[in-house]
């Protein structure tokens, strides 16, 4: 059921350690067990599996469970082995799991959604279990009675969710494009703020709690890195990925942040280095460069009897500018920019060579990668997705060895 592969790397990459197959439909999530060679596993075929690796090399489910609704989404506590599972029939449905990982038993349902869940969070301090789903709503219910304790609703189908466990603070992410900030009570909440800055529907987010940092990531293709401890509204723009963007996990121990997409793109992102804000764009009826009207600037067209043109900006001054203007493309990784993109005139004669050096990897994961989890302490990461493949990937070549600190997720 899970075939073990033998490479070496011959350059930094991430190498492919192994390929667990054997599901029937699309792999939702997958986790790495910590401290041991085992992985948990949740499907559209609606069975939960934890792996566990054989003396052959290989891994073999030593858990089969099969509910009664596709599984959509899971949240795994290692020190309690209790696994919250979202299902697409909007319940929570929490297990704990035995010391030896070979059986699992049912604790409790809860009825936290009309609809899909699409993202959850388990809190032990609080003994809450924080949940979004396409009912455009995230509840929070209790843990020890099962009932719920509030609910907020959203205009669009809520995505994905990050939690600060100390604040009791929940980031939600929609498909508007939008990331809401709530503040968490028993039996209410407030609302903090509203970012906007994507262009997509939000497919990731993580919480950075150390440096209070907020990345998200969206089908637009971007990520954004949120200063939110910053209090000055400083954002940075990431551009790289040529797909949605669907996993995120920041490394804080080497500064690293790592990102997945749909069409298998796997970027490693250097954090520790002196970045710039990318501009705002400007709002001009006219090139800003030229003077030459755009099309819709018809009182200059007919003054000056020429045509429209169309308004493009630069991405490094964020001027509007004509196509004539811009006819220049070029990487600027210090803003973010690991591909090439429309730059002015005069913008492309102030950038250097060595401003083209790139802050950012990207390695080909060749599968869908719907999501990502990462055992920085082992240096493994594991992928899976709508091919119903789940990879394990020894991550240390591409991350450092300064992973080897101990630590372990919460």
């Amino acid at each position: 059921m899970a075939a073990e592969i033998h490479s070496r790397p011959q350059t930094a990459r991430p190498v492919l350690l192994n390929k667990i197959e054997g599901h029937s439909d699309a792999v939702n999530a997958a986790v790495l067990i910590p401290k041991e060679d085992g992985v948990i596993t949740v499907s559209e075929d609606r069975t939960i599996r934890v792996w566990l690796k054989r003396d052959s090399g290989q891994y073999w489910p030593s858990i089969y469970h099969t509910v009664s609704s596709p599984c959509s989404c899971m949240s795994y506590h290692h020190d309690s082995r209790r696994i919250f599972i979202g299902q697409d029939n909007g319940a929570v449905v929490e297990f704990l799991i035995s010391e030896d990982f070979n059986k699992m038993n049912h604790v409790k349902t809860y009825p936290a959604h009309q609809n899909r869940v699409s993202g959850m969070v388990f809190s032990l301090e609080s003994e809450w279990v924080v949940s979004t789903g396409h009912d455009k709503s995230v509840s929070w219910m209790c843990t020890q009675s099962g009932s719920m304790l509030g609910r907020h609703y959203f205009t669009s189908w809520a995505s994905c969710l990050q939690y600060d466990y100390e604040t009791q603070h929940a980031f939600i992410g929609d498909y508007s494009g939008q990331i809401t900030l709530l503040k968490l009570e028993k039996q209410t909440y407030s609302t903090i703020t509203t970012l906007k800055g994507h262009e997509g529907s939000i497919g990731s987010l993580w919480w950075d709690p150390v440096q209070r940092l907020l990345f998200s990531g969206a089908s637009d293709h971007s990520i954004i890195m949120w200063d939110i401890g910053g209090r000055k509204g400083r954002t940075l723009l990431l551009q790289g990925h040529h797909e949605r963007v669907q996993a995120l996990r920041y490394l804080q121990f080497t500064r690293q942040l790592l990102s997945c997409s749909a069409d298998g793109g796997i970027a490693v992102w250097n954090m520790d280095t002196q970045r710039e804000e990318a501009p705002q764009w400007l709002d001009s009826d006219s090139c800003q460069k030229c003077e030459q009207p755009f099309f819709w600037n018809i009182k200059q067209m007919w003054d000056t009897k020429t045509l429209g043109l169309r308004q493009h900006h630069c991405r490094k001054c964020g001027k509007a500018v004509c196509g004539k203007c811009s006819s220049k493309r070029s990487t600027f990784p210090i803003m973010g920019f690991e591909f090439p993109v429309r730059v002015c005139d005069a913008c492309f004669d102030t950038i250097k060579e060595e401003d083209r050096t790139p802050l950012a990897t990207f390695h080909e994961g060749k599968h869908n990668i719907a999501h990502m989890d990462m055992d920085p302490s082992r240096g493994l990461m594991v992928t899976c997705g709508s091919d119903r493949i789940v990879k394990i990937w020894d991550m240390t070549q591409v991350v450092g060895s300064s992973l080897a600190t101990g630590f372990s997720p919460r």
